[in-house]
């Protein structure tokens, strides 16, 4: 090991930081006793290391940016996440990090690796400012084996430090804190924000740029799992929808909670470890969660009970995102290694905030594509700065913010594979019924998992539909363990009228965001568009 220590400071000099005082690989027990000597964590009677991320616990979307140069300058779908950012002012922060971590008491380094399929892996150095961050970058990407280390060459470098702030005036930014990609430089820069989410959401949009337009490979934001009889199913949804609730299923082994590639013969994770929301976390809800916050995990943004350690799940006193990351093989029933074969059935998770979208409805193939490109949900409170409340959106593909690519591409290649394997697909509604938030009821997690079961067990084959006003969606009438008079969404508001006009309205704003797709969709695209009257009732 002394020798790839050795190379890794040499690699690190070549970057420009000059620091001999450098922590290599370490594991999550040293990592988490270091956390704890610093006084920047605690343990939970759990074992698992809490600590908080300071001013961010989420995302800040409108500070990352990617360079734009002579390579990305026609590649990249430039909007509102895809931010340009000039080559000159990634150079000089990339200096100025460097100057910042050679004066650090310390750093850690990490070597490991995303894509657990071999032909598309991506090896990855990421240089930290404190332990628990290093932690974070243990858990969710791929360990190399010690006999890889030796040969360890990075693809991708990712320098974080919380501590370093950028000049908005000089820096070209638009605040102290930012993240930054480079994909001539192959890094990513990460500064003045302690959210390690930043890490893993700056390799996913990597992945994102790299697998469709150089292999082929449909990246997606999605959880998958897979049955004991091998069917693989794909779980599609912004965070906070259930991707990683609903994919950690006691009776399917787990391949993945977040992020994976579709091939030609199969999918695979790009992670290695998993990242769930822990609001209102109860072992009988998501016992496969629960019992993974041990010692190696790391919860972020967490408070105590009084007087004990013991975690306050229900607590928001920080944020309602906090989180906890821990290695893949933390779930009892992990797919290891995380791959799995052709998807036979897609559920696209939406948390409607309006209250109007049914439990569950099966999609044709046209409106598997329309939905698909809409991406509608409602960006759930804590998971970005500045969201405290549910806010309806549409983010195309399920994942707009990690998309560098036009949506268009990767919507075409979704289309090209449901067809091939015809997959089935269906459109499930995991926020609010009998009225819009503050005055429905959220969906029961039981009943959403009794759906999403009846549908991978074909249950849902042979029993009657109904067609749903305004959305064109058909909806079965019954469906196990769940309540007839939930399927239905429109029954279940008080008034027929408020729901038709808060219905219509949500078509009206689903008709007006697929405006700036209309032209480049096929024609049973574009009838699958919902209307904002009916005549069905």
């Amino acid at each position: 090991m002394e020798g790839t220590i050795a190379r890794n400071l040499v690699s690190l000099k070549h970057l420009g930081i000059r620091n001999n005082n450098v922590h290599y690989q370490l594991g999550p027990e040293v990592l988490t006793e270091q956390t704890i000597l610093r006084t920047q964590g605690e343990l939970s009677n759990s074992g698992a290391l809490c600590i908080k991320t300071g001013a961010f616990t989420g995302r800040s979307p409108q500070d990352k940016f990617i360079v734009k140069d002579a390579e990305t300058a026609t590649s990249i779908h430039w909007n509102q996440f895809n931010i340009p950012i000039d080559e000159q002012y990634f150079l000089q922060l990339r200096q100025k990090m460097a100057r910042y971590m050679s004066e650090c008491p310390e750093l850690w380094v990490r070597d490991c690796y995303a894509c657990a399929d071999e032909r598309f892996r991506l090896n990855i150095r990421v240089v930290n400012e404190h332990p628990w961050s290093n932690l974070f970058a243990y858990n969710m990407f791929l360990r190399p084996s010690q006999q890889e280390l030796q040969h360890f060459e990075p693809d991708w470098f990712i320098l974080q430090a919380p501590g370093f702030e950028a000049e908005p005036g000089i820096d070209g930014t638009r605040s102290p804190h930012f993240a930054i990609i480079s994909f001539a430089h192959k890094m990513i820069l990460i500064g003045g924000t302690g959210y390690t989410g930043e890490m893993k959401k700056g390799i996913f949009t990597i992945l994102n740029y790299l697998l469709p337009a150089q292999h082929n490979v449909l990246s997606m934001h999605c959880s998958a799992n897979m049955g004991k009889l091998g069917d693989t199913a794909v779980f599609f949804g912004l965070s906070g929808t259930g991707k990683t609730t609903l994919s950690a299923d006691p009776e399917r082994a787990l391949i993945g909670d977040d992020e994976h590639g579709w091939t030609s013969d199969g999918i695979f994770n790009f992670e290695g470890g998993c990242y769930a929301k822990c609001i209102d976390l109860t072992p009988e809800r998501e016992p496969d969660i629960f019992a993974a916050i041990r010692p190696g995990a790391l919860l972020e943004n967490v408070v105590f009970l009084p007087d004990t350690n013991e975690v306050d799940f229900s607590a928001k006193a920080i944020t309602e995102n906090t989180r906890v990351s821990y290695p893949l093989h933390y779930i009892s029933n992990a797919r290891i290694p995380s791959r799995g074969g052709i998807p036979q059935n897609i559920f696209f998770l939406t948390c409607d905030a309006n209250g109007v979208l049914p439990p569950i409805s099966r999609l044709t193939p046209g409106q598997a594509m329309y939905h698909f490109i809409s991406g509608y949900t409602a960006r759930v409170a804590g998971t970005e700065a500045g969201v405290t409340e549910p806010k309806s959106t549409f983010s195309a593909c399920f994942g707009a913010p990690f998309l560098p690519l036009h949506p268009g591409r990767y919507a075409q290649m979704l289309g090209e594979k449901m067809k091939e394997h015809q997959v089935n697909v269906w459109l499930v509604n995991t926020g609010w019924s009998g009225g819009p938030y503050g005055t429905g009821q959220r969906m029961k997690l039981s009943y959403t998992r009794a759906m999403i079961t009846a549908a991978l067990n074909g249950e849902l084959e042979d029993v009657p539909y109904q067609m749903v006003p305004f959305f064109k969606l058909k909806v079965p009438m019954s469906c196990p363990g769940v309540p007839a008079e939930l399927l239905n969404p429109r029954k279940t508001w008080a008034s027929t009228d408020a729901y038709d006009q808060r219905a219509s309205s949500l078509a009206q704003a689903f008709i007006h965001n697929f405006e700036k797709y209309a032209s480049g969709v096929p024609a049973e695209v574009l009838a699958a568009a919902p209307e904002a009257v009916h005549n069905l009732y």
